[in-house]
């Protein structure tokens, strides 16, 4: 027997495992029925996008016929995804609670609110022809989650669902049916009033499917073997795959008569059917994040700018068009770390600062070309895959099952060696990385030492309670994108405030008197300082202020809410470090005597005053979804649970950006007295119950 080196062991362990994570990982689809954060309408020649670097992630439309216009649509309002059929289009709100739909085929997009509900938010849209289903996620009801409920084009409740209440992984729609997978199985099942939607969904009943697309009468996925299968129509040839290596393809895009898929190893595309007219020359070359497909031309994300092209004998210039609307969203916008697959470059500035763009896993962003089987004379038809018998599956599980467990070992063993050699688990750093509150981190510290120049010091024991609140607060893994939270001597802070003169003072809160300063590197600050002289038994009501609005503070990242830069302690001092707002607060601004008219400020203006209202709403309504409850509080008890999530969804409709989506004071005082009762215990659940909202 041929003795292994350690290297080619190493090295075969490592392939298989990369190879066994692509397989787990979700492939991407989109076309003619799936959501993604690009869209056609072929009807009307239309293309979308969700805008990219905008206060708002709206969508943008390029519309060729009857005349090349651009079009925004709900300019003020943000969205996750979009998704197009034959006419119309609809998209995602953000937060996945209402979607609305638009009739391209007029003059102006005529915009219909097809659903809204606050517990039951829907992710996957996917628009067929005529109508449109999604996924249902219902924070109230579990088993309703992975369900899927469709409606006609025309906003109404339609038959095509599926019945038997089947929980679903992934759904995509094309003419008058659609297919998904189902959840536990990761098998196909097809629905609607098309006939071969039963003749598909047998055609893929002998494998386990790990993504599909849906075209006008034809299906593709890709099985777990990782080969391409096509099912349905095929009297244009869109299922005869030119080449079908193992995990070759990325993504896909599905039309009336052709298919397209991105290769995974460069981000090309190749597409087939459809007599060859969408295989162009001008797509050679161009590297793409996304593709959709309409029933006669597709489109697709460029990777080097994030513009969109668009190439078919149904588009105008069949060879191939760059269109004029600027940056598009790769993905949606997500209040995530990313930390599975990684994010995309300028990910933050895509996304103006309101989340980050995942990476797909299993996609081409992982620059990795998989190992292919040995080629046959002749490649196997996707019709005659053959089908991997149970032991087989099996053994191919366990196999994976160690490969990927003896990695993850090894991968804790060099974090821990890695903690070692940083001293990072060991709390030696004097600057500590605030957390986001959608991220886990691990690795900062929260050893404080004190300063005693010429000040009176604490016992020792206050301090270690501020220190392990301060561990506590900042345990987790880091992120570039975090803030660095730093702390400041005594003295460094009394030279910046000129010793904390009366002439640098501008304010007073919670915690105490707040100085202007300006620190050695040339940093304009805001100093709050505890009020000091307190008597001893005030000292511990100071400490717990201060400890709260640390805690709180630090796990807070967003434009639109003052940053906290470091902190102090020192004794009986307890001080925090602001970035210095230097246009002052808008209270002085809009209440100065000396504006008296229109040319005295530069806030005498309607549009300048609603877009100061829009920022603070939208660090309103960050605090609301993403920060922490006041630590003072506590958690709710069981009987308070419900009442305070019904105050954060009346909070969170308060600062909608459409003035019709917000409620009325009635709706307001309506949910706070149910909250109060729910408190008392005196009513039941929010599910057995109406929230007061808003209503067409």
């Amino acid at each position: 027997m041929t003795k292994l080196h350690l290297s080619s062991v190493f090295l075969y362990v490592t392939t298989l495992s990369l190879l066994s994570f692509i397989l787990s990982s979700p492939f991407l689809t989109h076309a003619l029925g799936s959501g993604s954060t690009i869209a056609v309408i072929s009807a009307t020649s239309t293309v979308c996008g969700v805008a990219a670097s905008q206060p708002s992630l709206s969508i943008i439309c390029y519309r060729r016929t009857p005349i090349a216009e651009i079009i925004t649509v709900q300019p003020n309002v943000s969205f996750s995804a979009i998704s197009g059929g034959s006419t119309f289009f609809c998209g995602l709100r953000s937060g996945g609670y209402a979607f609305l739909c638009w009739d391209t085929s007029n003059s102006f997009f005529e915009s219909r609110r097809v659903y809204i509900n606050n517990t039951a938010l829907l992710q996957n849209l996917s628009v067929g022809d005529n109508h449109v289903c999604a996924i249902v996620n219902d924070t109230s009801h579990a088993n309703k989650t992975g369900t899927v409920t469709c409606w006609r084009g025309d906003g109404n409740a339609s038959k095509q669902s599926p019945s038997g209440g089947d929980k679903f992984k992934s759904i995509s729609s094309g003419s008058g049916f659609s297919c998904g997978i189902l959840m536990e199985s990761n098998r196909i099942k097809c629905w609607g009033n098309n006939a071969i939607a039963r003749e598909i969904e047998l055609g893929f009943s002998d494998m386990t499917i790990l993504n599909l697309e849906v075209g006008g009468l034809h299906v593709c996925g890709v099985n777990s073997s990782g080969a391409l299968v096509c099912r349905g129509d095929n009297s244009s040839g869109q299922l005869n795959v030119p080449s079908n290596n193992v995990l070759e393809y990325s993504q896909l895009a599905l039309g009336a008569s052709h298919s397209c898929a991105i290769r995974r190893n460069n981000g090309s595309v190749v597409c087939w059917g459809g007599g060859g007219e969408y295989n162009v020359s001008e797509i050679q070359g161009v590297f793409f994040e996304s593709i959709v497909s309409g029933s006669n031309f597709s489109c697709g994300l460029v990777s080097r700018d994030f513009s969109i092209m668009c190439w078919g004998p149904g588009w105008p210039n069949a060879s191939g068009t760059r269109l004029p609307l600027g940056e598009v969203l790769p993905g949606p916008c997500v209040q995530s770390s990313c930390s599975e697959c990684g994010l995309y470059p300028r990910s933050e500035k895509l996304c103006s600062g309101s989340g980050n763009i995942c990476k797909p896993c299993g996609s081409n962003a992982l620059e990795l070309t998989p190992l292919a089987p040995p080629s046959s004379p002749s490649a196997p038809s996707p019709s005659t895959v053959p089908k991997s018998s149970p032991s087989n599956d099996l053994t191919t599980g366990l196999l994976v099952f160690a490969i990927v467990g003896s990695v993850g070992g090894l991968a804790g063993i060099c974090t821990i060696i890695y903690c070692l050699w940083t001293g990072v688990c060991f709390g030696k750093k004097k600057v500590h990385n605030s957390v986001q509150p959608t991220i886990t981190r691990a690795g900062s510290n929260g050893g404080l030492t004190s300063n005693n120049s010429g000040l009176n010091s604490r016992s020792s024991t206050i301090r270690r309670q501020s220190s392990r609140v301060m561990r506590r607060q900042r345990s987790g893994t880091s992120s570039k994108h975090a803030d660095r939270a730093e702390e400041f001597s005594l003295a460094e802070l009394a030279a910046a405030t000129n010793n904390f003169s009366v002439e640098n003072k501008i304010g007073a809160g919670s915690f105490g008197v707040v100085y202007r300063g300006k620190l050695k590197d040339g940093r304009e600050v805001a100093i709050k300082r505890g009020e000091t002289g307190q008597k001893m038994k005030k000292f511990q009501e100071k400490e717990s202020a201060f400890e709260s609005e640390l805690a709180f503070l630090s796990r807070l990242h967003h434009k639109h809410l003052v940053r906290l830069v470091g902190y102090c302690e020192d004794g009986d001092e307890r001080l925090l470090v602001y970035d210095y707002m230097m246009n002052g607060a808008i209270y002085d601004h809009l209440h100065d005597k000396n504006n008296i008219e229109k040319s005295s400020s530069v806030i005498n203006s309607w549009k300048m005053r609603i877009k100061i209202a829009l920022d603070a709403a939208r660090g309103i309504e960050y605090l609301h979804n993403y920060a922490i409850l006041d630590p003072r509080v506590g958690p709710p008890e069981f009987n308070e649970a419900e009442a305070v999530e019904l105050v954060g969804y009346t909070a969170m409709h308060c600062v909608n950006l459409e003035g019709k989506d917000r409620p009325t004071m009635t709706d307001i005082v309506a949910n706070l007295e149910r909250a109060l009762s729910l408190c008392d215990g005196s009513h039941g659940s929010i599910s057995s119950g109406r929230i007061s909202i808003v209503s067409d």
